[in-house]
């Protein structure tokens, strides 16, 4: 990291730099899986999780998680993938705002998706759902958590834009921006290769695959 790029600018710049980059950048790991997307294609984040391991239809554990955010963070729960409840909506997106989240990525449903959707929070879930839940059973806050075959740390940075999802541990951070720049910077000259008449068989190298596969 320079002097003057702070975990602030690094995470500015991953969420300028996209899911997708990160994603290929980081070595193709790290993507939760497409079942999880943002409810409205503008929606883009990037932040340190807080995780929530919560039981499915009960949303206990996201009103004490709320207690323990801080502005910047993004709550990430796993809600094992139940999609026959909300447990989030327009309320907790009201207080979301309040107290400065950058988004919420749950595996499992949310409710009141337009009111959300105005107020612009970025949320990220695994489906929609009009039924509301209970408010009983136990769980667990800033404990690692996993979402399909990904495993999420508190403090990993998430980012999600229409894409999709990518998380990258927190340890890590400067050497994926790294990458990702200079993953951006190739592409950047394969575009004006591109316009200058390159074909992308030329750019990639893939003349030798084609000519053993027989494609001439």
């Amino acid at each position: 990291m320079s002097s003057q790029e702070t975990s602030a600018d690094l995470i500015a710049a991953l969420r300028a730099l996209g899911s997708a980059t990160v994603y290929e950048a980081q070595g193709a790991h790290g993507a939760l899986d497409s079942g999880i997307k943002p409810i409205h294609p503008s929606m883009c984040m990037a932040g340190p999780t807080v995780t929530v391991d919560t039981r499915p239809g009960d949303n206990l554990m996201l009103h004490y998680a709320m207690l323990k955010v801080k502005p910047g963070d993004v709550l990430v729960v796993d809600a094992k993938g139940f999609l026959e409840a909300g447990p989030w909506g327009d309320v907790f997106t009201e207080l979301a705002l309040h107290k400065g989240l950058a988004g919420l990525v749950i595996h499992g449903a949310v409710r009141d998706a337009r009111s959300i959707i105005d107020m612009g929070f970025p949320v990220f879930s695994r489906g929609l759902s009009i039924k509301g839940t209970g408010k009983n059973q136990p769980g667990r806050v800033n404990v690692p958590v996993c979402i399909g075959d990904v495993a999420i740390q508190p403090g990993d940075i998430v980012v999600g834009d229409i894409d999709g999802v990518v998380i990258v541990p927190k340890h890590d951070v400067e050497r994926v921006v790294q990458v990702s720049r200079a993953r951006e910077e190739k592409e950047s000259v394969f575009r004006q290769r591109i316009r200058e008449g390159a074909s992308t068989v030329e750019l990639l190298g893939l003349q030798d695959t084609l000519e053993r596969l027989g494609l001439q």
